[in-house]
């Protein structure tokens, strides 16, 4: 999504020149069934030289996306850039070369990380959560009544100028997930039954975004509706980056504080009940943040599919399912995915620039289909 959320990249610098597998201590040796793939499942906490190694990946891909582009900016200008900004001696560019790192690049390049690591961690949570290999962010209808919101905004005019387009969306993806914790608490809560509503509520909305954009935009206005609905981090700012940045970090340090409680969900609630986990509220609890976290990344970047379905089956194929370590490298891994993506999508066909949702879902599929057959096959 744009900041703006109407058009597509105005504001570029152009114009400005396998179901989850996890598993708890007190079963980690079992080979049983309910082990999933009939081997130890070990719990141990994040090694440190992956998570060292994939945080110097981060690093780079940023320091390198922030470089790709038609205007020729070197790592050392951006460097000089950032560190001038930080209160040290001005960088020496012009200005216009100066808005183009610290306006333009950086705060989208920094935006797609996080948005990266927030919708990895989500579908990472929500996959062992519900048990279901195929759940992502967007299975609580979220991103579709996102989607509702804004296009409220954008064209029904909603909220008479007083609410944003981001706002719009996060109220939005707000309203569709209470109609799915209300229609899956009547139909009894079971996981299977929030995954029913989940779907019901996208289908709603999805219906309700496409019958106002045809009866009430005009071509312009359905063009911007569509670049925004696929995904866009054109119109990124800094508030998008430092808003993202916290709610993301509450949510991993919630998320990671419940790690051995998502390995005990991997089998199944009764198992996770005998092993002391209250099934009810962790699952509100989790289910919640994933929602809000969602919520608040679909209102600044659009709806980016394959990210959270894709990265935590490719981490959990390399690293194992203990959540202690999946979570964490989930997230670095969807960071770096989102950043070359990103890179790619405003490139590939300078100065056209491709919906960054496009790209993702033409990677995210043939990477998906690798993850399953080499978890079938057993490599």
């Amino acid at each position: 999504m744009t900041g703006s959320g109407t058009a597509a990249p105005a504001g570029t610098e152009r114009a400005a020149g396998t179901g989850p597998a996890t598993g708890t201590e007190p079963v980690a040796r079992t080979t049983g069934k309910g082990a999933g793939h009939g081997r130890a499942l070990p719990s141990r906490a994040l090694p440190p030289l992956a998570g060292a190694a994939g945080a110097v990946l981060l690093c780079v891909s940023v320091a390198l996306a922030v470089t790709v582009g038609p205007a020729d900016i070197r790592v050392a200008d951006a460097w000089t850039v950032v560190a001038s900004h930080l209160g040290g001696e001005p960088s020496g560019l012009s200005a216009i070369r100066e808005g183009i790192v610290w306006d333009l690049r950086l705060p989208r390049t920094l935006l797609a990380a996080v948005c990266g690591a927030g919708l990895a961690v989500c579908g990472a949570v929500m996959q062992s959560l519900l048990r279901n290999p195929l759940a992502d962010p967007f299975v609580l209808g979220v991103s579709s009544g996102a989607s509702t919101g804004a296009v409220a905004v954008v064209v029904l005019g909603a909220g008479g100028g007083l609410v944003s387009v981001t706002g719009g969306a996060f109220l939005g993806a707000l309203c569709s997930f209470a109609l799915v914790l209300l229609l899956s608490h009547s139909l009894g809560g079971s996981t299977d039954r929030v995954v029913l509503a989940g779907v019901a509520a996208m289908q709603l909305f999805s219906a309700l975004t496409s019958f106002v954009v045809m009866t009430a935009a005009d071509a312009e206005t359905t063009r911007g509706v569509l670049f925004w609905l696929l995904g866009s981090l054109s119109g990124a700012s800094w508030t998008d980056v430092a808003v993202c940045a916290a709610v993301l970090a509450g949510a991993l340090l919630v998320c990671g504080g419940h790690a051995r409680t998502l390995d005990a969900f991997a089998f199944g609630e009764d198992a996770a009940a005998a092993l002391g986990v209250s099934v009810a509220r962790t699952r509100l609890v989790l289910l919640t943040v994933t929602a809000l976290l969602t919520a608040v990344l679909v209102s600044s970047a659009g709806a980016i599919g394959f990210v959270g379905l894709v990265l935590p089956h490719a981490v959990r194929a390399l690293a194992g399912p203990g959540h202690a370590r999946l979570l964490p490298l989930s997230a670095l891994a969807g960071a770096v995915f989102l950043v070359w993506a990103d890179t790619l999508a405003r490139t590939v066909l300078d100065p056209q620039e491709v919906p960054v949702g496009v790209v993702t879902s033409l990677v995210g599929v043939p990477a998906f289909v690798l993850v399953l057959y080499r978890t079938r096959s057993g490599r």
